[in-house]
């Protein structure tokens, strides 16, 4: 089962177990989806049509990121071959390029509102950030 397969409550679950994934780098990778999805509510709410396209489209690859990543780290677990090691480090490089863009698209979303969808906008920029920070490190951890 993938980690987009699962449902919140399990993904938690999974995310506490002894196992070497999923482990933070889904779960930033999933933090990103979410800020996604909360530039997509804002974007839907500033009536910015491509922001909203743009948003579903990083909220779905950063999902499929989560699965990647989980896959990645579980196969250099398991065979520690170097081009297994170094999708430990492309993945989460990805996941912080895409929660970069969400990033810079809340903050364009956000500059468009006036009403209280504006925190939500805020908040993505927030968890963007935080994913992105979190990515990176990990990319330089597998290094």
């Amino acid at each position: 089962m993938t980690v987009s397969d699962l449902r919140i409550g399990e993904f938690l679950v999974a995310l506490g177990e002894r196992t070497p994934a999923p482990a933070s780098g889904a779960a930033a990778a999933l933090t990103g989806a979410f800020a996604a999805s909360l530039v997509e509510l804002a974007a839907r709410f500033a009536e910015d049509e491509a922001a909203v396209t743009r948003a579903k489209v990083l909220s779905t690859r950063l999902t499929q990121l989560a699965d990647e990543d989980a896959a990645a780290y579980a196969e250099f677990m398991e065979t520690r071959s170097e081009e297994a090691r170094r999708r430990t480090i492309d993945v989460p490089e990805e996941i912080a390029a895409n929660a970069d863009e969400v990033e810079r698209l809340a903050g364009q979303v956000g500059a468009q509102l006036t009403s209280s969808v504006a925190g939500d906008a805020e908040a993505a920029g927030e968890l963007a950030r935080a994913a992105a920070r979190v990515a990176r490190r990990l990319a330089e951890l597998n290094a």
